[in-house]
């Protein structure tokens, strides 16, 4: 009786285990902290390693089920990402444009304030932020939505 417990319990297991490898592997993932509020997410485009083509980094600009967090713009907006992405390389993107240089730190923060400034092409109360994986291909893209916190 034992014996047959123990095949069954063997059974789930690798039967589990079977299931489990068919799923696909999620993206590395990046985070956007403002005080004590974040929101992360998986990749937006991409984040498996392939180079994106500039169509669908443009498409992926565009895409519509983006997570938001709302700025005061007198504080500090952080920026994390997982270190599979930081070995890559990372640069931030405002409304599509660089926004900073490429690093393979895992973590950097920027005021507020600089989101809703024309002088870094800003326009209105909200702001499109991505993180672009790749130093000078683009491998993968988050995008973020940053919204001023009157």
């Amino acid at each position: 009786m034992r014996r047959r417990r123990a095949v069954a319990a063997a059974g789930v297991v690798s039967a589990g285990l079977l299931v489990l490898s068919a799923c696909d592997k999620p993206t590395p993932m990046a985070t956007v902290t403002v005080g004590q509020d974040s929101v992360n997410s998986e990749a937006t485009c991409g984040g498996e390693g392939d180079v994106l083509k500039p169509s669908d980094l443009n498409q992926c600009l565009k895409d519509k089920g983006i997570k938001s967090i709302s700025v005061d713009p007198d504080e500090t907006v952080r920026f994390g990402v997982d270190p599979e992405i930081a070995d890559e390389g990372w640069t931030i993107l405002m409304n599509g444009q660089p926004l900073t240089d490429s690093s393979t730190k895992t973590y950097r923060t920027i005021p507020g304030s600089v989101f809703f400034n024309a002088q870094y092409g800003a326009q209105g109360d909200s702001t499109l932020v991505s993180i672009k994986e790749g130093e000078k291909d683009a491998s993968g893209l988050w995008n973020f939505k940053l919204e001023k916190d009157a």
